[in-house]
């Protein structure tokens, strides 16, 4: 996997993503965003959707990864809603309305369609991390005051309880679900990893799978210095453990790191004037060819 040089920024009232092939490295209000999306089998897109969105200050910093079950129209279908609840909701805070539409829009679809996901949230002030995590694998968490990293999950951050509801299954399951969340502050270079569950079923050299721990010791093995070669590496050393890994299904990765960086007072101004005009569209989301038609269309749709 080639490194990635060049960053882009992300600009305020913007949303970055989509369901195709990716390597790619952005910077927002708070956040170093570094992300790769490999689809099954040298695919050009696949059933992985990510999303990175920045609000009208840059203040808020939304990351959302999900892995949405089937292949072609319907994913691409459920990516296109997926972007549109991310830009319905660039400039809320809590992420909790969001969370629970897309649980709403997946159940109302039928026909058995799921997907799990990961919802992180970070406000730039105060440096807070939110998460809530729809059946997904957990994400790992690398604190740069001791080196080392950690499993990002309820018994190490705050954590708002569900009750006695269902709670925190995947998308799409139960129409009611309770999604908990989760906070916790990251510190200038701390990281957050995740990731779809390509790496946690991984394959050891004796084919057993990985799994959450076996994935979490091999990141453990990877240097975090330089950042740009920390996603390669881990690729290329579960690649090296088996000849499968990696190939079997779709494989994203998003690596967050806290830059300590604030809104500028010019953003702060321009911010409610923003309000008033529309979120940039930055995706690119594969699209089917129409049926009438006897040609095929680009499989690309990019608004830059």
């Amino acid at each position: 996997m080639p490194i990635l040089q060049d960053t882009r920024r992300m600009r305020c009232m913007e949303v970055w993503g989509g369901n195709t092939r990716s390597i790619a490295q952005l910077e927002t209000t708070g956040l170093d965003v570094w992300i790769t999306s490999q689809p099954e089998g040298g695919s050009h897109t696949g059933g992985d959707v990510y999303y990175v969105s920045s609000c009208a200050s840059g203040r808020i910093t939304r990351v959302l990864l999900a892995d949405v079950s089937g292949h072609g129209e319907l994913v691409s279908a459920s990516a296109v809603r997926l972007r549109d609840l991310m830009r319905r909701n660039v400039n809320r805070i809590n992420h909790r309305r969001f969370v629970s539409a897309m649980n709403g829009q997946f159940a109302e679809a039928g026909g058995g369609r799921f997907a799990t996901a990961i919802v992180s949230s970070f406000f730039a002030p105060t440096r807070s991390l939110a998460l809530c995590n729809a059946g997904h694998p957990p994400p790992l968490i690398f604190r740069v005051a001791d080196s080392t990293w950690s499993k990002l999950d309820p018994s190490h951050v705050a954590f708002r309880e569900s009750g006695t509801r269902l709670a925190d299954l995947p998308f799409g399951v139960v129409a009611d679900t309770v999604y908990n969340e989760y906070s916790t502050r990251l510190e200038t270079g701390d990281l957050i990893l995740s990731y779809t569950d390509a790496f946690s079923e991984a394959e050891a050299a004796d084919g057993t799978m990985l799994g959450v721990e076996g994935f979490f010791s091999v990141v453990c093995s990877i240097p975090t210095s330089p950042i740009t070669e920390f996603l390669p590496r881990l690729t290329q050393s579960l690649q090296t453990l088996h000849a499968d890994n990696l190939s079997r299904d779709d494989a994203t990765m998003l690596l967050l790191r806290a830059n300590g960086k604030r809104s500028s007072a010019r953003d702060n101004v321009l911010a409610p004037f923003r309000l008033l005009g529309k979120v940039a569209d930055a995706s690119h989301i594969a699209q089917p060819s129409p049926a009438p038609r006897s040609h095929a269309a680009s499989d690309v749709t990019t608004t830059p």
